[in-house]
């Protein structure tokens, strides 16, 4: 599967420190590489979407997010090798391809195309490897055949369907020194419980050895979409195991940061950690790190209630993507936030501002500026704090007659991807 056309980032002079990055395992601000190894090669695996609902702007946020990420550091002179998948195959994928009366492989293709079309308008780099859960289905066959063979996954008995051969992971056979449950989220079993049945989850399920046990290969069931398993028989596989198995195909072992929205520390990212850790004994990623939550004027944004908001509608609408992009960086990545018109507004008149400034601008004024905003991004992506030195700088008179301009445009775009 191919991704987006990625743009040109460009290159700055001067240096950055090193990034730090909340970890959500440790609940501590860590570093990202240590200081002896500050431009040591860095990777990354951010969970894609499920193409039935895209781009809406919790979407958004998360993308921009990880995207500011890989900027921060292309700046510290670090190689970035990045891999997001596409979950394009999925019931809630199904579900509302049936709604629709449409082929599921119809509504994942233009969903799919339609996010790309987005982050592309949004200047988003574009993953080194972007793959498909229909791609990837020969590569992780074995991983659960092999966790069968070991006796960290097991057949349940028929369901109440009468479907036989669906596969389980064995949460508690699989605990090592790399991964133990609660090993990423550190939840309480009750909420883990809870969030399983909420997120995907079928802790009620008859048969199982421990209510979390995750899926790994669904039987084929009339009507389902389905592939040859092997000796698992024709199925398809779950959720957790599709991301584990594409990251271990593609980034290091473990890998630098896996990130996703914060409703998929559990069980997406717990279970995720424990499939690589049962594969190779070691840990998926070095850091987890999470994106808030994004409301609608004050409720929580949901297909069910139809309040999505969406870039392409947006962009139909005639706002300009540098104006979505600076609303997203105005909130810090791990808070929860809502989408209203005030901050599209807001974020539109800054842009303005920033453009009428930024011809006047002054060679000593604009290195300043890169300096600060590159010392707030350093501090666990503080864009938000990064737009207050822009406003800053926007506000105070100019101190030379343009020879800065240049200076500032390519480093708002090099640092942040806001091209004015």
């Amino acid at each position: 599967m191919h991704a987006w056309t990625s743009p040109e980032v460009p290159h700055l002079v001067g240096s950055a420190p090193i990034l730090e990055l909340f970890d959500t395992a440790t609940g501590k601000q860590r570093p990202t590489a240590p200081a002896e190894k500050a431009n040591a090669p860095a990777s990354m695996y951010v969970c894609g979407i499920t193409p039935y609902d895209a781009t809406h702007m919790g979407h958004a946020a998360t993308y921009v997010t990880f995207d500011l990420l890989h900027r921060t550091w292309l700046d510290n002179g670090r190689k970035v090798t990045y891999t997001q998948n596409v979950t394009d195959v999925d019931d809630p994928l199904l579900e509302r391809a049936a709604q629709r009366g449409l082929d599921w492989r119809q509504l994942a293709q233009e969903q799919t195309d339609l996010f790309r079309a987005d982050m592309e308008a949004l200047n988003v780099i574009a993953p080194d490897h972007y793959l498909g859960a229909v791609e990837t289905i020969d590569l992780l066959i074995p991983y659960i055949e092999d966790f069968l063979d070991k006796g960290l996954a097991y057949r349940v008995p028929a369901g109440a369907d009468g479907v036989e051969g669906d596969v389980y992971f064995d949460t508690l056979a699989a605990q090592n020194e790399a991964w133990q449950l609660g090993t990423v989220s550190g939840y309480g079993r009750e909420l883990m419980e809870q969030l399983s049945a909420e997120r995907g989850g079928d802790p009620q399920r008859e048969g199982k050895r421990d209510p979390l046990d995750p899926l790994l290969w669904r039987a084929a069931r009339e009507g389902e979409p389905s592939w040859d398993g092997g000796t698992l028989g024709a199925g398809r596989p779950g959720w957790h195991i599709e991301c584990s198995i594409i990251a271990r195909s593609t980034l290091p072992a473990p890998f630098t940061v896996q990130g996703g929205g914060s409703d998929l520390i559990f069980p997406h990212h717990e279970f995720s950690a424990a499939h690589a850790s049962a594969a190779d004994g070691k840990p998926l990623a070095e850091l987890y790190v999470h994106t808030g939550m994004v409301g609608l004027d004050g409720q929580k944004m949901s297909k069910s209630l139809g309040n999505l908001v969406l870039v392409s509608k947006l962009r139909e609408a005639g706002v300009e993507p540098v104006a979505i992009r600076t609303v997203l960086l105005g909130q810090h990545y791990r808070t929860d936030w809502f989408w209203t018109d005030e901050l599209l507004q807001q974020a539109q008149a800054r842009v303005q501002r920033w453009r009428s400034r930024i011809e006047g601008a002054g060679l000593a004024e604009a290195t300043a500026l890169m300096t600060r905003i590159r010392s707030r991004m350093a501090d666990d992506l503080n864009s938000p704090a990064a737009l207050q030195a822009i406003d800053q700088w926007a506000e105070a008179g100019a101190e030379g007659s343009g020879e800065g301009s240049e200076v500032i445009r390519r480093g708002l775009d090099s640092l942040l991807g806001l091209k004015l």
